[in-house]
């Protein structure tokens, strides 16, 4: 009979209160260290179903040490761990395969012998320097903020922190729980640029009896209009995988997202125009409805002589940067943060990559 499923999040919970805390608590007398689940994987995120079970999945932790106790430490820990550990906790194995491609593993049951667990050990600087390349001990610069991805701010600050004892864990992650405000204008600032670059492209397209190309644009700015929906809720979107899920979460989805479905149903560029015109002026009240600029139209128009429908999104870029204060962002080109000028897996998965590309801020 196969094992009932269960949150990952909950069972690592279990597993951390009932199985691993109690062990380190009796071997390690007096060790400071935080647990959580955080950084990685669907459960981290919620969204984890039983088809997740098959790699990287199950009875798994992040245990935080302070400096000195993981140069020390580390290795006694984690061989105590697989020296003391059950080979099962509620049906799932506890012990894994060794890394394959990918550093993915998969749970692989035994009856003796010592368990190669899925409990990794970190600093909290070490985990920070892996995830986004930056020691979270420092400021946090306005060219650091737009050089980090949000799948991975959004992946270290979800999941759950199971213990505290280091005292810093919750600390650091609540300095990246969200972009600073003066930040976030000039995201909002740049999303709004994407869609006025694109938005006239489907009428124009299928105008010349590019049907597909219309598609192709609307889908664009399908995303693009998704993207900013998550800026003005001020939650962090994440990887293409779960981007649809986490918008359904939003507040907006519920008016927004059957408007959305009906551009992808669209046989021609009219109708594809017309529901794309609906979303622009749901996305246009819920600009007003932050109340960060003076109320602007929320009624679409002709894109100049031409005849093809659009909100005035370049007013919404004017109004917005209007606001921002800070001159460093203000002299910045309307590109936004890498993730709304980059999209390539393999660059937003690296964060030394992502680090390296602040250069795009420097001197403007």
């Amino acid at each position: 009979m196969a094992t009932e499923f269960i949150k990952g999040i909950e069972l690592s919970r279990r597993f951390c209160q009932e199985i691993v805390k109690p062990i380190l608590d009796s071997e390690f007398l007096g060790l400071k260290y935080s647990s959580a689940l955080i950084g990685w994987g669907s459960e981290v995120l919620g969204y984890d179903t039983e088809i997740s079970r098959d790699h990287h999945w199950g009875p798994r932790l992040l245990i935080l040490l302070n400096e000195e106790d993981f140069v020390e430490l580390k290795e006694k820990i984690s061989q105590k761990l697989s020296e003391k550990l059950p080979y099962e906790f509620m049906g799932y194995s506890t012990n894994f395969s060794n890394a394959k491609e990918h550093g993915v593993r998969s749970a692989e049951k035994i009856i003796s012998g010592p368990v190669n667990h899925m409990i990794e050990f970190f600093t909290i600087k070490s985990l920070w320097l892996m995830r986004l390349g930056f020691d979270p001990y420092q400021e946090i610069l306005n060219h650091d903020w737009l050089s980090f991805p949000q799948q991975r701010l959004l992946a270290l600050t979800s999941g759950e922190v199971y213990f505290d004892g280091l005292g810093e864990l919750e600390e650091v992650r609540n300095k990246f729980h969200y972009y600073p405000n003066e930040v976030w204008l000039y995201l909002l600032a740049s999303q709004w640029t994407k869609i006025a670059q694109e938005q006239a492209f489907v009428g124009r397209t299928g105008d010349v009896g590019d049907e597909l190309g219309s598609r192709v644009g609307a889908s664009r700015l399908v995303r693009e209009i998704m993207k900013l929906c998550f800026l003005m809720e001020k939650k962090y979107y994440p990887y293409t995988k779960w981007f649809g899920t986490a918008f359904e979460n939003l507040n907006i989805a519920p008016v927004l997202s059957p408007i959305l479905s009906r551009v992808f149903l669209a046989t021609s560029w009219k109708e594809r125009e017309k529901y794309l015109s609906e979303a622009y002026k749901v996305i246009a009240i819920a600009h007003n409805l932050l109340k960060i600029t003076k109320p602007l139209s929320t009624e679409v128009s002709l894109y100049h002589e031409r005849p093809y429908l659009v909100i005035s999104a370049d007013e919404f870029v004017k109004a917005i940067i209007t606001e921002i204060k800070e001159e460093s962002l203000k002299k910045l080109p309307v590109i936004g943060s890498i993730d709304q000028f980059v999209d390539s897996t393999d660059v937003l998965d690296e964060p030394l990559l992502c680090r390296k590309l602040k250069t795009v801020y420097e001197n403007p």
